[in-house]
């Protein structure tokens, strides 16, 4: 079964396409979603959080400290990374797994993911897919959306590859901006996608 990635840039309208090819009947796989239950069921990765960061990463009630962590690792690259290296290996187990579930009469799957080729995972597909949207349009879809500054916005983005890296890692490109149909753009990669 075929396996594409797809990523974009915070605020690039990923997630909108993911939801397209899911009318289409494409199971997708949505990394970040899965990232955050793993972090409080996978006693692996648990295990691997209260050692490099402490069981304060924990509340008593078994849910992740969001709070303690993102002060230690969102203004410490190298705390990040430890995170990351620790996070990353989990989904791509998650995402074995949930591979196995789905019926072989499924022409191909997606996997979301915002880290999808900082993470490496994008070696995992067979193609991948690149949701690009000018820096003003995502800087606004952010800021309404989560309710935080243009500079909150920007140090989130500064966390990721640039478009321009991404560009060039990628398979194929989804246009999201006004004077492009996201539907159109779909539905030609999903006939494309059919006949590989």
């Amino acid at each position: 079964m075929l396996k594409v990635g797809i990523t974009g840039g915070i605020g690039s309208g990923k997630t909108t396409v993911c939801k397209v090819f899911e009318i289409l009947g494409i199971p997708v796989f949505y990394a970040d979603t899965v990232a955050k239950q793993i972090m409080i069921t996978d006693l692996i990765l648990i295990d691997g959080i209260k050692s490099a960061f402490g069981s304060e990463s924990y509340n008593a009630d078994g849910t992740l400290n969001n709070k303690y962590l993102a002060n230690i690792v969102f203004e410490n690259k190298t705390e990040l990374a430890k995170l990351n290296a620790l996070v990353h290996p989990a989904v791509f187990r998650a995402f074995d797994e949930w591979e196995k579930t789905i019926s072989p009469q499924v022409p191909y799957t997606l996997k979301e993911a915002a880290l999808l080729f900082e993470s490496g995972s994008y070696k995992m597909c067979d193609v991948n897919i690149f949701v690009k949207a000018p820096l003003s349009v995502k800087i606004a879809r952010i800021m309404q959306r989560d309710q935080v500054t243009e500079a909150q916005v920007l140090a989130r983005m500064d966390k990721q590859f640039t478009d321009e890296q991404k560009a060039l890692m990628a398979d194929y490109f989804i246009d999201n901006t006004e004077s492009s149909s996201i539907i159109l753009q779909v539905l030609a990669l999903h006939q494309q996608f059919l006949n590989l």
